[in-house]
């Protein structure tokens, strides 16, 4: 694919990438987590949690790094709320809850929305191309693998037909690869049965304490005057209480000062 187009005065973050590789034996992998993130809820956040125990225990990977990448505001969807709203508080979680994940604003601010495998075109040029991969503890320069962390929700409709172009598919599992967290409600094998020539590249997490936390039941319950304390982060809680977000689902979409 083309090389992605830019974002005026953007910046790609690596304040809390690994740029030297610790296991020069295993591949070294960055985890992009793409959605709406609106809000971001602890079931964003523990997924990267749970690709990083399976990683470790199951695959010969090693994750040098981790990135929340939070959809254009031209992503038409009930809930969505303005890109820059989502960005801080994405940004918020990240710093105050974990030590290696990181925010990507790119896909947020584009005019136009981004197909999932053009922003990993994205994080692959941003990543090897402008910054040369990582180095090994002996000195060498590696190439990362780019790869796509969802839940089994997002698979399933991969294996829909007529949803994803097969070109797109091709392009994100077929060159990249994906790790599924297994979610309540999906049945992952029959959404992996069809996607089988890609099955090489899915690396399927299974969810040990089952989590059912949603961005659309956060808003629900907020509309509602409910707490949701523990469903997202505080920082994250107080950021929504201080700008008087989702009161109204109707009022999702205003614009926010940039």
């Amino acid at each position: 694919m083309s090389r992605p187009p830019s974002v005026p005065s953007y910046t790609f973050p690596t304040h809390r990438f690994r740029h030297v590789q610790r296991d020069s034996s295993r591949t070294p992998i960055v985890l992009v987590a793409c959605g709406s993130f609106s809000p971001v809820t602890y079931l964003h956040l523990r997924m990267f949690e749970m690709a990083v125990d399976h990683v470790r225990q199951n695959t010969e990977f090693e994750i040098v790094g981790g990135y929340l990448s939070p959809v254009s505001d031209k992503y038409v969807k009930p809930g969505l709320l303005s890109s820059y709203h989502r960005v801080k508080m994405c940004a918020l979680a990240s710093e105050e809850t974990s030590s290696w994940l990181m925010v990507d604003p790119w896909e947020a601010f584009q005019p136009e929305y981004q197909r999932t495998a053009v922003v990993l075109d994205h994080f692959d040029h941003e990543i090897n191309t402008v910054r040369g991969g990582v180095i090994t503890a002996d000195g060498e320069k590696r190439s990362v693998r780019v790869m796509l962390l969802a839940g089994s929700d997002l698979i399933a409709t991969m294996s829909e037909p007529g949803v994803w172009s097969p070109a797109d598919l091709e392009h994100i599992l077929g060159k990249y690869g994906a790790l599924i967290i297994e979610r309540a409600g999906t049945d992952v094998s029959a959404a992996t049965e069809a996607l089988a020539q890609w099955r090489h590249n899915i690396y399927l997490v299974p969810q040990m304490i089952f989590n059912d936390v949603s961005s659309t039941k956060v808003r629900l319950f907020l509309r509602r005057g409910l707490s949701v304390r523990y469903l997202t982060p505080s920082c994250v809680i107080d950021y929504i209480e201080e700008n008087g977000l989702y009161l109204d689902e109707a009022d999702a979409q205003t614009s926010a000062k940039r």
